[in-house]
């Protein structure tokens, strides 16, 4: 092992009975948790003052160009996780995973990355190969249960480890020593002895050739800032990486209009729709509707089928709040906000408006909106003002509802809004909400109500009545489909 690991993994060891002790303390996978956070926590601490940090929930891009859609596995090897590329200096195979590739557990179906990994070792293990593990970027956010990770381990027979040659950990941390424990009872003598931990990229490039492995930006990075620390030198700020394309199926982080292009033109996107027409048969008077939470683990889930565009099923889950906070995290993942960054400044002016002429103000304000988020506003707010009605039961009236979704629906271009600015923006949202019909109102050339849903479809935005009549559910365009 080339130098201490990090983290104290070389001061106390796995198997030191004091460790064996205060590990025993604690569940395995909140134990793992603590240490990730601990992690991430030293990570910001240690970091070089004014370099550019990225969030977290956004991995970089590593796509191969080459790769196709129609690869069997494009789902997930778009992420780049695993590259197969270069020899060791023994001529060995050389297979890297990056954590930093990992994008957050609801955006990623871990049973297809195990079986993405199995498909592209089964290439590999007729002969010696090697596995590189990049360890930095593994968060919280990111990380697959312990439980996942026992599973996947005993899956991976002894045709995978006979040719494994040497298992080289880049970048450990105490996360590892939490592993060990848990996985030592299944780790063999031989195997454990082809695990080799290194600290720096400059003790991996003594073992192999570094121009022909795929090394992440990030590790590099990562790598750069470490020997800085270690030397106190500063880095100059990171450039911040292209983001990566979209799924043809995404619902979640992408924009309306790529949500229309890939469904067939509908202006309503299918999870909204979905969990509107859900709600509105089984909700509506459940009581906290929209201010209830729920499992943070089934909420991934949800939102990992919908952007695979598989089935989704809100009744397996037995708990109306799932959709409800399923349809707040999509307008809260939107690019931009449904009122977009341009009205921000003009909704903060509503409570400088007369209140008789709050809602002409709010007209006003609706028209500058492009014609898509118009519409897809006009349907959630009658829902809304449909939930409003039944406050009775559900104790959402249209100012409890306003205080839930104002900052879901419009938030500032740069850091977050200030507490003075909750004010006009609940405000904006619960007239919204509360004058509906007044607000949204559209009349054709003759003076009448408009064409409803019939107008929708061909782009026009939908009448208060027909926004709240049951909607037709249609498949999307690509493959899969929900209900």
């Amino acid at each position: 092992m080339p130098g201490p690991l990090r983290g104290g993994l070389s001061t106390v060891c796995p198997g030191h009975p004091a460790a064996q002790q205060s590990m025993s303390r604690l569940d395995p996978e909140e134990l793992a948790e603590i240490e990730l956070r601990r992690d991430e926590e030293e990570e910001q601490v240690a970091a070089v003052p004014g370099a550019a940090r990225r969030p977290s929930a956004a991995p970089t891009a590593g796509q191969d160009p080459a790769l196709s859609t129609s690869h069997p596995f494009y789902d997930v090897a778009r992420h780049g996780i695993l590259q197969v590329a270069g020899e060791d200096r023994f001529g060995r195979r050389v297979v890297s995973f990056s954590c930093c590739r990992m994008p957050p557990s609801h955006e990623l179906n871990h049973r297809r990355l195990l079986e993405y990994l199995k498909f592209t070792l089964d290439q590999q293990v007729e002969s010696d190969y090697v596995l590189v593990y990049f360890h930095h970027g593994l968060s919280s956010r990111n990380k697959p249960s312990l439980h996942w990770l026992q599973s996947a381990y005993r899956e991976f027979d002894r045709k995978y480890k006979k040719n494994l040659k040497a298992l080289y950990v880049v970048h450990p941390t105490n996360f590892i020593k939490v592993l060990w424990n848990v996985f030592r009872p299944l780790i063999s003598h031989k195997f454990g002895k082809k695990v080799t931990y290194f600290n720096y990229l400059s003790e991996l490039r003594a073992h192999l050739k570094c121009d022909q492995l795929a090394i992440p930006a990030e590790v590099v990075r990562y790598d750069e800032k470490l020997r800085s620390l270690r030397k106190g030198e500063l880095l100059p700020p990171a450039k911040t990486p292209p983001p990566r394309p979209p799924l043809p199926t995404q619902q979640f982080g992408v924009s309306l209009q790529y949500l229309k292009d890939k469904n067939q033109g509908e202006l309503i996107p299918p999870v909204l729709r979905f969990t509107v027409t859900y709600l509105r048969e089984k909700g509506l008077r459940t009581e906290g509707l929209f201010r209830r939470s729920a499992s943070i683990q089934t909420v991934r889930e949800v939102q990992r089928l919908y952007n695979q565009g598989k089935p989704v099923d809100f009744d397996d889950y037995g708990d109306v709040h799932v959709p409800a906070v399923i349809l707040k995290t999509f307008l809260r993942e939107l690019p931009q906000p449904l009122l977009t960054f341009k009205a921000y400044e003009q909704i903060l002016g509503i409570t400088g408006v007369e209140s008789s002429l709050r809602v002409t103000r709010c007209r006003q304000i609706l028209q500058s909106l492009p014609e898509h988020n118009y519409a897809v506003l006009e349907y959630l707010m009658g829902f809304l003002h449909e939930v409003s009605r039944e406050s009775i039961f559900n104790k959402m009236n249209s100012s409890n509802l306003a205080c839930v979704f104002g900052l879901n629906l419009i938030w500032p271009s740069q850091g977050a809004a200030s507490l003075s600015a909750l004010v006009p923006l609940n405000l904006f949202t619960e007239l919204l909400i509360e004058h509906h019909g007044r607000v949204f109102r559209a009349q054709d050339a003759g003076g009448e109500p408009g064409a409803g849903w019939a107008g929708l479809e061909s782009g026009a935005a939908p009448s208060p009545e027909a926004s709240l009549r049951p909607v037709r559910l249609r498949p999307l365009a690509a493959a899969g489909s929900l209900r």
